[in-house]
């Protein structure tokens, strides 16, 4: 089983002292030359602060965007699930992890970044900032990415649980055994309507939880059953998904 995670925009500073990008320590190998390019791409443009930021969306005020991106291949790295922080990251807590949860965490959660495409939650990052909606010269991140990440999905067995937005989703395709995790809400008319403010943060604690469970589910019916018994409502939704519903409240 893998639980494939959006990234975030924002990122906790610093790193591992004396460390540097290092892509040849990152999972998916074969996705190598595919990360190269974008990293090119990325530095190229942050050359030029105005080119970078209409590039990448950003105001005057957020240039620290711009810096990192320039050193992004020297500057220091630490595993991506603590380097994401945001509503997800922040209910998820990787930081507090014991070794345990740590170790079945990087062994279990991928996290689709737009710059590497989906990489390991203990694959040493850089701080950096790229969406997937950003513009690199001669790149389209889409046309760039889909097929190889569709591939790469394809490729890695067992269930995959995807909590990606929609968004990245649109970055690579999961595998035909995945099941895609919506946060929804349901009325006293039995109407399920999907929930945006309370989204990302029930999805990191509903992923704290499965990470301390440390259950490898081959099947969305063993996932379901250990959902139950910790004391989440997970439900089918429409074909393919699963509603995690909780409380609008």
């Amino acid at each position: 089983m893998i639980v494939l995670l959006p990234p975030s925009e924002t990122k906790r500073d610093g790193g591992t002292q004396g460390s540097r990008l290092n892509l040849s320590k990152f999972m998916f190998p074969a996705l190598t030359g595919a990360r190269q390019a974008v990293v090119a791409g990325l530095t190229q443009i942050s050359n030029d602060s105005d080119v970078a930021r209409k590039a990448l969306g950003l105001s005057a005020k957020q240039q620290f965007e711009v810096e990192r991106n320039r050193v992004l291949e020297t500057a220091p790295v630490m595993p991506s699930l603590e380097r994401y922080t945001g509503v997800l990251f922040d209910a998820l807590d990787a930081p507090s992890m014991t070794s345990g949860e740590r170790e079945f965490a990087h062994s279990t959660v991928l996290v689709h970044s737009a710059l590497f495409g989906p990489v390991g939650a203990g694959d040493p990052v850089p701080a950096y900032r790229l969406s997937h909606n950003s513009k690199l010269p001669g790149l389209t991140l889409k046309r760039h990415w889909f097929t190889q990440v569709t591939d790469t999905l394809a490729a890695v067995p067992g269930l995959q649980l995807d909590l990606r937005s929609e968004a990245y989703a649109q970055l690579g395709a999961a595998s035909h055994n995945s099941v895609y995790l919506r946060v929804v809400t349901e009325g006293t008319d039995g109407k399920r309507v999907a929930l945006s403010h309370f989204n990302k943060k029930s999805k990191g604690l509903f992923l704290r939880a499965l990470i301390n469970a440390g259950i490898r589910h081959s099947t969305v019916d063993s996932l379901v059953s250990w959902a139950q018994s910790a004391g989440f409502r997970l439900e089918a939704g429409a074909p393919g998904e699963l509603d995690l519903v909780v409380s609008s409240a």
